[in-house]
């Protein structure tokens, strides 16, 4: 029966990847409670668990006593000789090996739920332990299982859901596809494995995908300071380099644009605008709010807001596509950015000229008609 025991959770060990060692643990560790629960807590044994050779032995040591007080502890001569066939004497060491039988099938069974109960905790914090260090960082899963508000990806065996909040819009999926993201959190919870998250959406999976492509990034060289994203749509990402001699926004874009694409393409065509990281806010947010060209920029650095002035042509730019452009630009900069639209204010100002104009061309008649009605008095006075 122990032989059983021990190859049914070297089986199990196996297919789990679980350590021989810690299997071997958790296998000794229930042994030790079930002998302390039939002998005692002062009972003096021994447990040896050979996972090698799948076996499993108890040993419970006693003292031979001419009168026993402490059964757990202490055997009689006759006892002890009768067990083992030896001769004793009074204060002898008695070593007396337990069958697994003696515990009862019902407590053997009782074992076996322990020690399964035992390993799914274990698994539960291998599977937790291995993807919280994954957090972050680009796996390959495939799908198995499409669902109305979510996507069930297998990952080294292992169930990851892929929300739908967490993928590109534009993008879709069928199963047996095997598809790139990031492993975005992951949870434990009462019951079941670890709840494991994965996104394409997420700011962080551009950022890897940046790291993968280029070299220069994953190696320090260039700095990636600022992300904002609108995912299978549009982002924008600040870049700065640490070496005078490399031109960051060039090195991410690379020659003919062949690296910037490759991330494009992975992202379904997703507009991509790599720009240059500067210190002051005002040149910073004139670079994000590219390709609009600004006339003037009023910075108010204690509530983070910017005020921006252009030509009216410029406006839509500034906006772009559902308003697209200024939101990545202020997530990116920090600040909000609010526009003033220059032209509005010159025609207010023309519209106030040409209506203060016929107010003094009104007067100017009114003057006229005054003057005229003098002379026609003037004159009914001289004919008279």
């Amino acid at each position: 029966m122990r032989s059983l025991i021990v190859d049914a959770f070297s089986q199990m060990a196996k297919e789990k990847n679980i350590d021989r060692d810690i299997l071997a643990s958790v296998i000794k560790d229930s042994f030790i409670k079930m002998m302390e629960k039939k002998y005692g807590l002062d009972a003096n044994f021994e447990v040896i668990v050979n996972m090698e050779k799948g076996d499993i032995e108890i040993f419970l040591y006693k003292t031979v006593v001419e009168e026993i007080i402490d059964p757990a502890k202490e055997i009689d001569v006759e006892s002890a000789k009768a067990k083992s066939g030896e001769d004793f004497e009074i204060g002898d060491d008695f070593v007396e090996e337990i069958p697994i039988e003696d515990f009862g099938r019902r407590n053997v069974i009782n074992l076996k739920q322990n020690l399964n109960q035992k390993i799914r905790e274990i698994e539960k914090e291998i599977t937790f332990n291995y993807y919280k260090d994954l957090v972050g960082e680009i796996v390959v899963g495939e799908i198995y299982q499409l669902k109305p508000k979510s996507i069930l990806l297998i990952h080294n065996g292992n169930e990851v859901i892929f929300p739908k909040n967490e993928q590109i819009a534009k993008e879709r999926y069928k199963k047996g596809d095997t598809i790139r993201a990031i492993i975005k959190s992951v949870e434990k919870r009462q019951s079941g494995p670890p709840v494991v998250i994965a996104s394409r959406a997420d700011e962080q999976f551009l950022y890897k995908l940046f790291e993968l492509e280029i070299p220069e990034i994953y190696d320090g060289i260039i700095e990636v300071k600022g992300i904002a994203r609108f995912a299978g749509e549009r982002a924008k990402i600040a870049v700065t380099s640490n070496d005078d001699r490399i031109d960051a926004v060039g090195a991410c874009v690379g020659m003919k644009g062949i690296r910037i694409h490759s991330i494009v393409r992975e992202l379904n065509n997703e507009n991509i605008d790599v720009i240059n990281f500067f210190e002051d806010p005002a040149t910073f947010i004139s670079k994000a709010l590219a390709p609009a060209k600004l006339l003037d920029i009023d910075i108010d650095n204690e509530n983070k807001v910017a005020k921006i002035y252009a030509e009216e042509d410029q406006i839509r730019l500034i906006i772009g596509k559902d308003g697209q452009n200024i939101k990545l630009a202020s997530k990116l900069t920090g600040f909000q950015i609010d526009v003033d639209r220059l032209n509005n204010e010159e025609e207010d100002s023309e519209e106030d000229d040409i209506e203060d104009s016929e107010e003094l061309t009104n007067e100017d008649s009114s003057e006229v008609a005054a003057e005229d009605d003098k002379v026609e008095e003037v004159n009914e006075s001289e004919e008279k």
